[in-house]
């Protein structure tokens, strides 16, 4: 797995492509599982590397998980968003209302489903799912939405990368409790700029 930024900065070639080729995949409006079986492998291919997000979008917050956002599409078709999880840090049990995939850039983290119960509650559902770099694990309504995140590392940040299927940060979600309870969120984002993806002037070679 690739480890080294390159001299002159994060290579944020790998982005850009990835961005490219997921709008490709999206125009083509194909059933949302194979949306998400291609979507899969793209993701796979961009968090093999380590040498692309830049630094501004990896740092942690002690207060709290950071969700920095990498692109919106225009048309709000998809957002690509670098999760931050200091040590310790978890999500509450929430759902997403739209098809996303998580794929692991650095150090790990842990995906536990929940499911309904008949009498309304919220409980575990299955074994956690554990994340390492190079992994992806997808969700949405119709395959399973409601789980709970949490850095596996005690005493180190980890980072995932993560792909949504609308403008995640504009969209209104719940947060559950185990006793069936509800409250409706919408995220937002914890940046203000973006990366620049577009200046090819360094490398216009490259602009592909």
């Amino acid at each position: 797995m690739g480890s080294t930024r390159t001299a002159g900065g994060p290579n944020t070639t790998r982005l850009r492509h990835f961005v490219q080729q997921l709008a490709t995949l999206v125009e083509r409006g194909l059933p949302e599982a194979d949306t998400l079986s291609q979507g899969t492998t793209l993701l796979a291919a961009l968090v093999a590397h380590d040498d692309w997000l830049p630094d501004a979008y990896t740092q942690p917050n002690p207060e709290r998980y950071q969700q920095y956002l990498l692109h919106a599409d225009a048309l709000g078709r998809f957002s690509v968003v670098s999760f931050v999880w200091g040590p310790g840090q978890a999500t509450p049990i929430h759902d997403h209302t739209v098809w996303g995939l998580i794929g692991m850039l650095r150090g790990a983290e842990d995906s536990q489903a929940y499911a309904r119960t008949p009498d309304g509650r919220w409980a575990p559902q299955g074994a956690p799912l554990r994340l390492h770099p190079g992994l992806v694990e997808a969700v949405s309504p119709s395959i399973g939405d409601v789980h709970r995140v949490s850095n596996a590392w005690e005493g180190q940040t980890s980072i995932s990368i993560h792909v949504y299927g609308a403008n995640i940060g504009a969209v209104q979600r719940s947060v559950y409790l185990e006793d069936g309870a509800k409250k409706p969120f919408i995220s937002g984002y914890s940046n203000t700029t973006l990366p620049n993806l577009w200046d090819l002037s360094r490398n216009p070679a490259t602009a592909a």
